[in-house]
This record gives structure tokens, C-alpha cells and sequence, in this order.
């Protein structure tokens, strides 16, 4: 079976380039497409044709940076791709590979841009974008290297619906723990417990925060897995149980740090109960990609790893993707495919 789709192999180029730096979250008409020759491989390189472009949170930070995305240039992104054509050792015309490919449908690459390389895929190739892909590997590196469930943990879960937050319920539940989700709307709230297994879910945006956490766990709770910060963070941060560990993997509720924003005071929470608090980025931890989709993709055959996927079609959706994830009209891991 092949999990590759049909595609073509267009003799030009096109980019899809960020011409205006964003003020907070990148919108549409800070883009412009544009077309693009064909280059050709030099030793060590190899030449990919992307079929689903990813759009992924960090990519604000990345489009307001000018040393990672300057003005003119293809957006920073990461991208599922399949091998045109190679000439560094042990990469072949027609493998799948997962890596920084940026927004066009060709990329010049060396294994530096590599996150994954997959000779032989074992699912859908998009999903090498998702749950077999950067959200997917966050998820199990940052919760089972800092923050490992017990049985009976009471677990709190931001952006639950999320590419990332959704697989880090399953984990959790998984390994037997208590899961409670933070979702932005009552259609996601449905979504995280009957997809996701959840065993709670609040409308963060409707419900009483610190009094529902309370209710749901007048006890706090062992383990807050953050990927927003902000009011989310400070009503969680005074449920959390004595002992407790905080895994902080995003930073969405803030959409720019220039000058950075004030909040409550979080140092007396963590002092008087005893937290621990670490920050995860998963780009420390490039040398265990393969690794972890290896486990990632054992799970969700042997065991089943639910997962959504947002996947427009044409390289036109692109500039708005990122405008959709932030406002939370995405329902699963948003990708977009220019095969």
C-alpha cells in the first residue's frame, strides 16, 4: 500500500514569500506569491517537492524575526516532502522526508533541514506532518521527560484540542492518569471528550476558571501542561497540587513579547507549593526524532492514537493559515496540500 498521493512535478517554482514583517500574528496580505526556476542539487544536497506545507504556531515568531525569515524569502516552514532528486549518500529519488522546507514546491535541502527521513512510511505521509511529526513528538518528549504521568495524576491540558494538546491527553490517559482539557469553544470541548478521551473538559472561555478547576480538583492537580500562558496559566498555576510539575511548551495567549506583557506574580505560587516548572522546545531535541515516531507510530497502530487533521488544497491557502490557528478555526493538525 502507498501512502504517498498522486502529485505533479511543476516546472516552476512557486513561493509563497514574506514581503511584510507581521505585526503579531502573520495575516494574509503579509504575503505574496510568486514563481521561481528550478535548481539543481550539488554534492551533499538534495532536491524535495513538497506536498503538505505545515503551519504551525511557532511560525509567528518566526515571521517576526528578520535573521530567520528576512523580508523577500520563502516563510520558515516545516513540510512533508518526497525526494526528486539526490546527491547525499543514503537519501533516494522517492523517499519521504519531514524537515525545513519552507512555503514553495521545491526546496533545495541538505540533512541539516531534516527532521525525519522515512524510506519506508507506515501511515498517511501527512501525518508525518502531525502526530508523527513535530506536535506529535512534543507531546511525548516533553511530557514523559519532565512531567511523566502516575496512575491516579490528575493532568491539566491547554489548547486540548490542539495538534500537540490532543496528543498529550491520550499519553496521558494512557498511563493511567486523571485528564482534565482547556478548549476555546463548545465544539472542541464535544471533540476532546469523545475523540480524545478526555475525562473532563472546560470552555475556558465561558466557565469560571479557578472555580471549575476547584470543583474538578479540590485537591489541585499533579501535572499542568501549558501551550498558552497567560490568564489560563495564572488561574492554573494556583490549582496545581503540592508537588506539582508544570511543562510550559507554548506561549499562545501572547501574541508579541515587544515589550513583554505583565501578569500576576507566579514566584510566591511556586515556592509555597513546591512546583517545579520546566520550559520545553523541541528543537533541542533533534537527535530523538526517529526514535520517538517509532514508539508515536507503534501506538497508533497497535493501540490507536486518535488525531484531526485541517487540510486545505492549493498553495493559495497558505498566507491565511496562520490567521486560522491562532483564532481557533482549525479542527486538527492544519496542513496544506499543493501536491
Amino acid at each position: 500500500m502507498s501512502f504517498i498521493p498522486g502529485h505533479t512535478l511543476p516546472a516552476e517554482n512557486r513561493q509563497v514569500l514574506l514581503t511584510r514583517r507581521p505585526a503579531g500574528t502573520p495575516a494574509a496580505a503579509d504575503f505574496t506569491i510568486q514563481t521561481a526556476p528550478l535548481a539543481s542539487p550539488q554534492p551533499g544536497q538534495f532536491l524535495v517537492r513538497n506536498l503538505y506545507l505545515s503551519a504551525d504556531p511557532a511560525q509567528r515568531g518566526w515571521a517576526s524575526n528578520p535573521a530567520l525569515t528576512p523580508l523577500g524569502t520563502p516563510m520558515r516552514a516545516l513540510a512533508v516532502a518526497v525526494v526528486v532528486e539526490s546527491r547525499e549518500y543514503g537519501i533516494s529519488a522517492g523517499d519521504v522526508v519531514y524537515g525545513f522546507f519552507g512555503w514553495q514546491d521545491y526546496a533545495l535541502a541538505t540533512r541539516a533541514d531534516l527532521f525525519s527521513h522515512i524510506a519506508a512510511p507506515r501511515a498517511p505521509i501527512s501525518l508525518y506532518a502531525g502526530v508523527l511529526g513535530m506536535p506529535g513528538v512534543t507531546a511525548w518528549l516533553a511530557l514523559l521527560d519532565l512531567a511523566p504521568p502516575r496512575p491516579g495524576d490528575a493532568v491539566l491540558v491547554s489548547t486540548a484540542a490542539g495538534a500537540v494538546g490532543s496528543i498529550v491527553g491520550q499519553i496521558a490517559r494512557h498511563r493511567g492518569a486523571y485528564t482534565v482539557g482547556l478548549t476555546g469553544n463548545n465544539d472542541k470541548v464535544t471533540q476532546c471528550t469523545t475523540r480524545f478521551g478526555y475525562n473532563a473538559v472546560l470552555n475556558y472561555k465561558t466557565a469560571d476558571l479557578p472555580q471549575a478547576l476547584a470543583a474538578l480538583r479540590p485537591d489541585g492537580f499533579q501535572i499542568f501542561f501549558d501551550n498558552t500562558g497567560g490568564p489560563i496559566l495564572d488561574a492554573a498555576i494556583r490549582a496545581m497540587a503540592r508537588h506539582g510539575r508544570i511543562v510550559q511548551c507554548g506561549t499562545a495567549a501572547t501574541a508579541s513579547w515587544n515589550p513583554p506583557p505583565l501578569g500576576l506574580r507566579p514566584e510566591r505560587e511556586i515556592m509555597s507549593r513546591a512546583l517545579t516548572w520546566s520550559g520545553f522546545m523541541i528543537f533541542d531535541h533533534h537527535a530523538r526524532f526517529s526514535e520517538t515516531i517509532e514508539q508515536l507510530t507503534d501506538m497508533l497502530l497497535q493501540h490507536g492514537l486518535e488525531h484531526d487533521e485541517d487540510i486545505e488544497t492549493g498553495i493559495d491557502a497558505a498566507p491565511g493559515a496562520l490567521s486560522a490557528l491562532f483564532t481557533g478555526a482549525n479542527t486538527g493538525k492544519k496542513l496544506v496540500f499543493i501536491g
